[in-house]
């Protein structure tokens, strides 16, 4: 597994070209990485604010930028005639609620640049969906600070996992070269908002 810092820019492209080189193309990106650190705006550390817009927003474009090169070329001569950019959101992304606000700000951004995305590759054939996953058994709330976590514990009932995203970016890339699935709201059956 290659890992790397896909907020620093030079990082990120360096991760999609080395992939492009070992594998010998690129036909797929899914942008996964996010932060989700919650809790009142009011007295919120900006350290926390910065992570998120650094890691929700710009790593996910600097690993856009790095990889549609490799994804319409792809799509102009690959075996499939198709690529594909898989942008994970959240439903934080559809709505603010309160103890959100940063994290929703980032994954609204993300839902905007991925539909624009869409529009302007539709005809070159580089399908980009969006992933709006529900409450998902990660480690993402973990992360939070131990007084955002205590008021949080009891949020989170029933959750997916991560395989059930999974299946459905699967769905996505596997459909026929005329079909895109732009976008996809998925919860548990149990969440509510």
């Amino acid at each position: 597994m290659l890992e790397c810092d896909i907020t620093d820019q030079r990082q990120a492209a360096g991760a999609v070209e080395r992939t492009a080189a070992e594998l010998g193309r690129l036909d797929t990106l899914i942008s996964n990485a996010g932060a989700m650190l919650l809790g009142p705006i009011a007295g919120a550390p900006l350290e926390e604010w910065q992570r998120m817009v650094e890691l929700n927003v710009l790593g996910l474009l600097y690993c856009a930028h790095a990889a549609l090169p490799h994804l319409l070329r792809a799509a102009e001569s690959g075996p499939r005639q198709v690529a594909d950019m898989v942008n994970i959101s959240s439903v934080a992304g559809r709505a603010a609620r309160n103890g959100n606000g940063v994290h929703s700000l980032t994954k609204f951004g993300v839902g905007a640049f991925s539909e624009s995305l869409r529009q302007e590759m539709a005809k070159r054939y580089v399908r980009v969906s969006l992933v709006e996953p529900g409450a998902t058994a990660t480690e993402l709330a973990s992360h939070n600070r131990p007084e955002v976590l205590e008021s949080i514990r009891n949020q989170f009932g029933q959750t997916m996992a991560a395989q059930d995203i999974a299946d459905a970016i699967a769905y996505f890339i596997t459909r026929p070269r005329h079909v895109a699935v732009n976008e996809i709201l998925i919860r548990p059956t149990e969440q509510e908002r």
